[in-house]
């Protein structure tokens, strides 16, 4: 999750803590159609002014969409106003402290899978091209979100933003980068030699397109953290903390 998806993911499900709200956003989300707030004020038993007033803190938050339509069979002119109908909104959200990214591990494997049912890829090669293309679009991003123009050679600041991003938290400490947090924490307790494969391979591909080839990632298991380091180029203290 990006620093910009962040708080709104956090806004958006802080929004579900109160129980009217929430009440609110289930009976809509369970119809299947756009539902008015009268509808919707009756089905949870609140006054329409207090369904209304929660079911547009619902859509600032990004939990509801918006559409304005007339009841059947009215139109034309002396028809009113189109009611204001709400229905679910199509984004999703999910906040994990300490961040985890299982939806990209979910990805990952998914595609590997999917690249040994269909070539007879050896499970282990799958893994890792599947990683490793997940690594360089990550790293991708952040090259051009650094570089806008693309005049530059890329850095390995860029590479540490991006893995910043998705959760690994790197910190510079004894000439290296250490990984302060696995994203798979969960999966990797449960297949150390799974995920650590997937993550090396994902880390060195999002070095490689974020421009910093010079860097190395490697496997460098412990406790509390990642089991990838970050070995910079011999001299590169460009991004030292």
């Amino acid at each position: 999750m990006s620093g910009a998806e962040f708080p709104a993911a956090v806004t958006a499900i802080a929004a579900l803590g109160d129980p009217t709200r929430r009440a609110l956003y289930r009976y809509i989300a369970a119809q299947g159609v756009p539902v008015g707030r009268e509808d919707a004020a009756a089905a949870v038993g609140v006054p329409h002014h207090v369904a209304r007033f929660h079911l547009d803190r619902l859509h600032d938050a990004g939990l509801l969409q918006v559409q304005y339509k007339r009841p059947a069979g009215r139109g034309g002119p002396g028809a009113g106003r189109p009611a204001k109908l709400y229905r679910p909104a199509p984004a999703e959200f999910a906040v994990s402290v300490p961040e985890r990214r299982y939806d990209l591990a979910g990805l990952v494997l998914t595609r590997a899978v999917a690249t040994a049912i269909a070539d007879d890829t050896p499970a282990g090669q799958a893994l890792e091209e599947a990683a490793g293309e997940a690594g360089r679009a990550i790293g991708g991003v952040a090259r051009a979100q650094a570089d806008p123009t693309g005049d530059g050679a890329g850095s390995l600041a860029a590479a540490l933003a991006a893995l910043d991003a998705y959760g690994f938290s790197p910190r510079a400490e004894g000439g290296c980068y250490i990984l302060g947090n696995c994203p798979f924490r969960a999966l990797s307790a449960q297949m150390p030699e799974v995920v650590c494969r997937m993550n090396l391979a994902l880390i060195a591909g999002a070095l490689d397109a974020a421009g910093a080839r010079s860097a190395s990632a490697h496997l460098d298991p412990a406790e509390g953290r990642c089991c990838v380091t970050v070995q910079p180029a011999p001299g590169d203290s460009r991004t030292r903390a």
